[in-house]
């Protein structure tokens, strides 16, 4: 990193957090510091929400996802318009009516206090291990490419989000989230633009399109019915729809969100203005992966871009056969750039290109198991690392600083959420029920609290963390725990008024048992754990009620 880096990168992460805290540094009401005054319009209620979801490992990992898988990972966020539509209709003025602070309030209010704890402590449990992640994900890639010290980084990034955070609550929370999109979206469209002008003489965008076609980076939509196969139509209209309504309709740090909106149509047009954009920006974020992709036809790419398991293999007794297997690779991809300098179009020609792009990608997965042999505990999956790579080795001083800003803006703004969201619940669900005198600043101040003790918790968390699989699946795989059952939760509560509130707590609980037994045993993907929950807690619930024991 040149200077001018160092600059873009301090100067834009010193701005949000000052403009944070200088905004919004004065709080009379609890309603101020949890909701925000209820002062945000439409537009910022829609930026924070994608903010929110858009976390650095959607920059990082996403990019990476493409580059090795292609296009269908976008068939996940099939089921989130849908989503967002049921949730406006149905959610938000259920919330409003009740101007509750957590959708957990709403519970109590419907059940009971036992089935609002159980569901806030799940909902406390998942949210607390996803942001140790959400700061673990950018700190452990940045630290392997970059060579700074992990621990430092996970602290830094951690700091700066409290900081801002705890001082200027939710509405400092959704202020900086404008700015960090802003910045984020800017940092992508030059990284994609600046990758298309990389590209040789004659190889344009629609030439680049081919070429990816060729590999099957544009396959977009999988029809199969395979309950083993992650990402297809059905499973993101299925599983990725209860999943997007468990955590906007059910998750309170995206419930805060439209919570703080003006009205409840402004609220509204928020969720609405993310599902219209939702599943575009994914797909552009995709397509900059397979752009790279595109790229490194032209480039030589190394066989695994995880700088430290190369570094293991290489210092190991397998080095030379690895070695070996690096020229191999090397000398395929060399033909695969001098066929698509030719007639790339010529049937013979694509026939070939495609046999070699299947070589090139055994000798990946043969390197991958040589790296397995001499240091298992080592990560062999290096999605997460092609973007930040390729950042690193061809962008030019001063992009690499804005797209490090992207990084550690998303981190930010997904951190900063859950965070605000998690004291909320801490506050509200938990500590002011338990209090029986309390004045208003009083409870600002046990939020406060709240959001530095899950601040020191995530960076904890985040100290002892494990990378493992993609970092984007992880975080999915870990909402698919607890979503499915929560859900079901709202969703008995909202839709069948015959239930109690002693009926749902044991449905609760034998379901989410369930999930986790069907999680262990790997019985299904992941993303239909979702739909497993739901099914569960609603049978169950029926169930235990038709026994009128209970």
């Amino acid at each position: 990193m040149e200077i001018l880096d160092w600059i873009i990168l301090g100067t834009t992460l010193a701005f949000i957090v000052g403009y944070g805290v200088w905004k919004n540094n004065s709080h009379n009401t609890i309603k101020d510091y949890l909701k925000g005054g209820n002062k945000a319009g439409w537009w910022t209620v829609g930026l924070s929400v994608m903010a929110t979801q858009a976390s650095a490992i959607t920059f990082l990992s996403t990019p990476g996802q493409a580059y090795h898988d292609g296009m269908g990972f976008v068939q996940f966020y099939f089921g989130l318009p849908f989503a967002m539509l049921i949730i406006c209709l149905f959610f938000i003025p259920v919330y409003h009516k009740l101007n509750v602070y957590t959708a957990y309030e709403f519970l109590e209010k419907r059940f009971n206090r036992d089935v609002r704890i159980l569901t806030a402590l799940l909902f406390l449990i998942q949210r607390g291990l996803a942001a140790g992640i959400t700061i673990y994900a950018p700190a452990i890639i940045l630290s392997v490419v970059l060579g700074w010290d992990l621990k430092i980084l996970i602290v830094l990034v951690g700091t700066l989000v409290i900081s801002y955070t705890m001082v200027g609550g939710t509405k400092a929370v959704n202020v900086t989230q404008k700015q960090q999109m802003f910045i984020i979206f800017l940092g992508m469209f030059i990284a994609f633009g600046y990758i298309i002008h990389r590209f040789p003489e004659g190889i344009g965008f629609i030439e680049a399109l081919k070429i990816a076609g060729q590999s099957d980076k544009l396959n977009v939509i999988d029809f199969t019915v395979d309950l083993n196969n992650r990402y297809t139509f059905w499973s993101g209209i299925t599983g990725g729809l209860f999943l997007a309504l468990s955590y906007f309709g059910t998750d309170q740090s995206q419930v805060q969100r439209y919570l703080s909106g003006k009205s409840l149509k402004e609220s509204q047009m928020g969720l609405i203005m993310n599902g219209v954009l939702k599943v575009p920006m994914q797909f552009f974020i995709l397509m900059v992966g397979v752009m790279v992709f595109v790229f490194y036809q032209f480039e030589s790419a190394p066989i695994n871009f995880n700088p430290k398991a190369l570094a293991a293999v290489y210092n190991s007794d397998l080095s030379t056969p690895f070695k070996i297997l690096e020229n191999e690779n090397r000398s395929t991809q060399t033909e695969i750039q001098t066929l698509l300098l030719k007639d790339n179009q010529n049937p013979e020609i694509t026939q070939k290109i495609v046999e070699l792009n299947k070589l090139e990608k055994s000798q990946r997965e043969q390197a991958k198991a040589l790296i397995k042999t001499v240091a298992p505990d080592q990560e062999t999956n290096d999605k997460d690392y092609v973007f930040i790579s390729f950042i690193l080795g061809y962008l030019p001083s001063g992009l690499i600083g804005l797209l490090l800003a992207v990084i550690f803006s998303a981190a930010m703004s997904s951190t900063a959420s859950e965070l605000n969201a998690l004291a909320a619940t801490t506050t509200i669900d938990l500590y002011l029920p338990n209090v029986k005198k309390n004045s208003e600043k009083q409870s600002i101040y046990a939020s406060k609290v709240f959001t530095l003790l899950w601040g020191i918790v995530a960076i904890l968390f985040a100290s002892v963390g494990n990378l493992f699989e993609n970092l984007i699946q992880l975080v999915n795989i870990i909402g698919s725990l607890f979503y499915g059952t929560i859900l079901g939760i709202f969703i008995v509560a909202i839709f069948i008024k015959s239930i109690n509130g002693k009926a749902i707590f044991w449905a609760a609980i034998i379901s989410e048992g369930l999930v986790l037994i069907c999680y262990a045993f790997q019985m299904v993907s992941f993303l239909w754990l979702n739909v497993i929950g739901v099914g569960l807690t609603l049978l169950l619930a029926l169930l235990l009620k038709s026994l009128k024991k209970i």
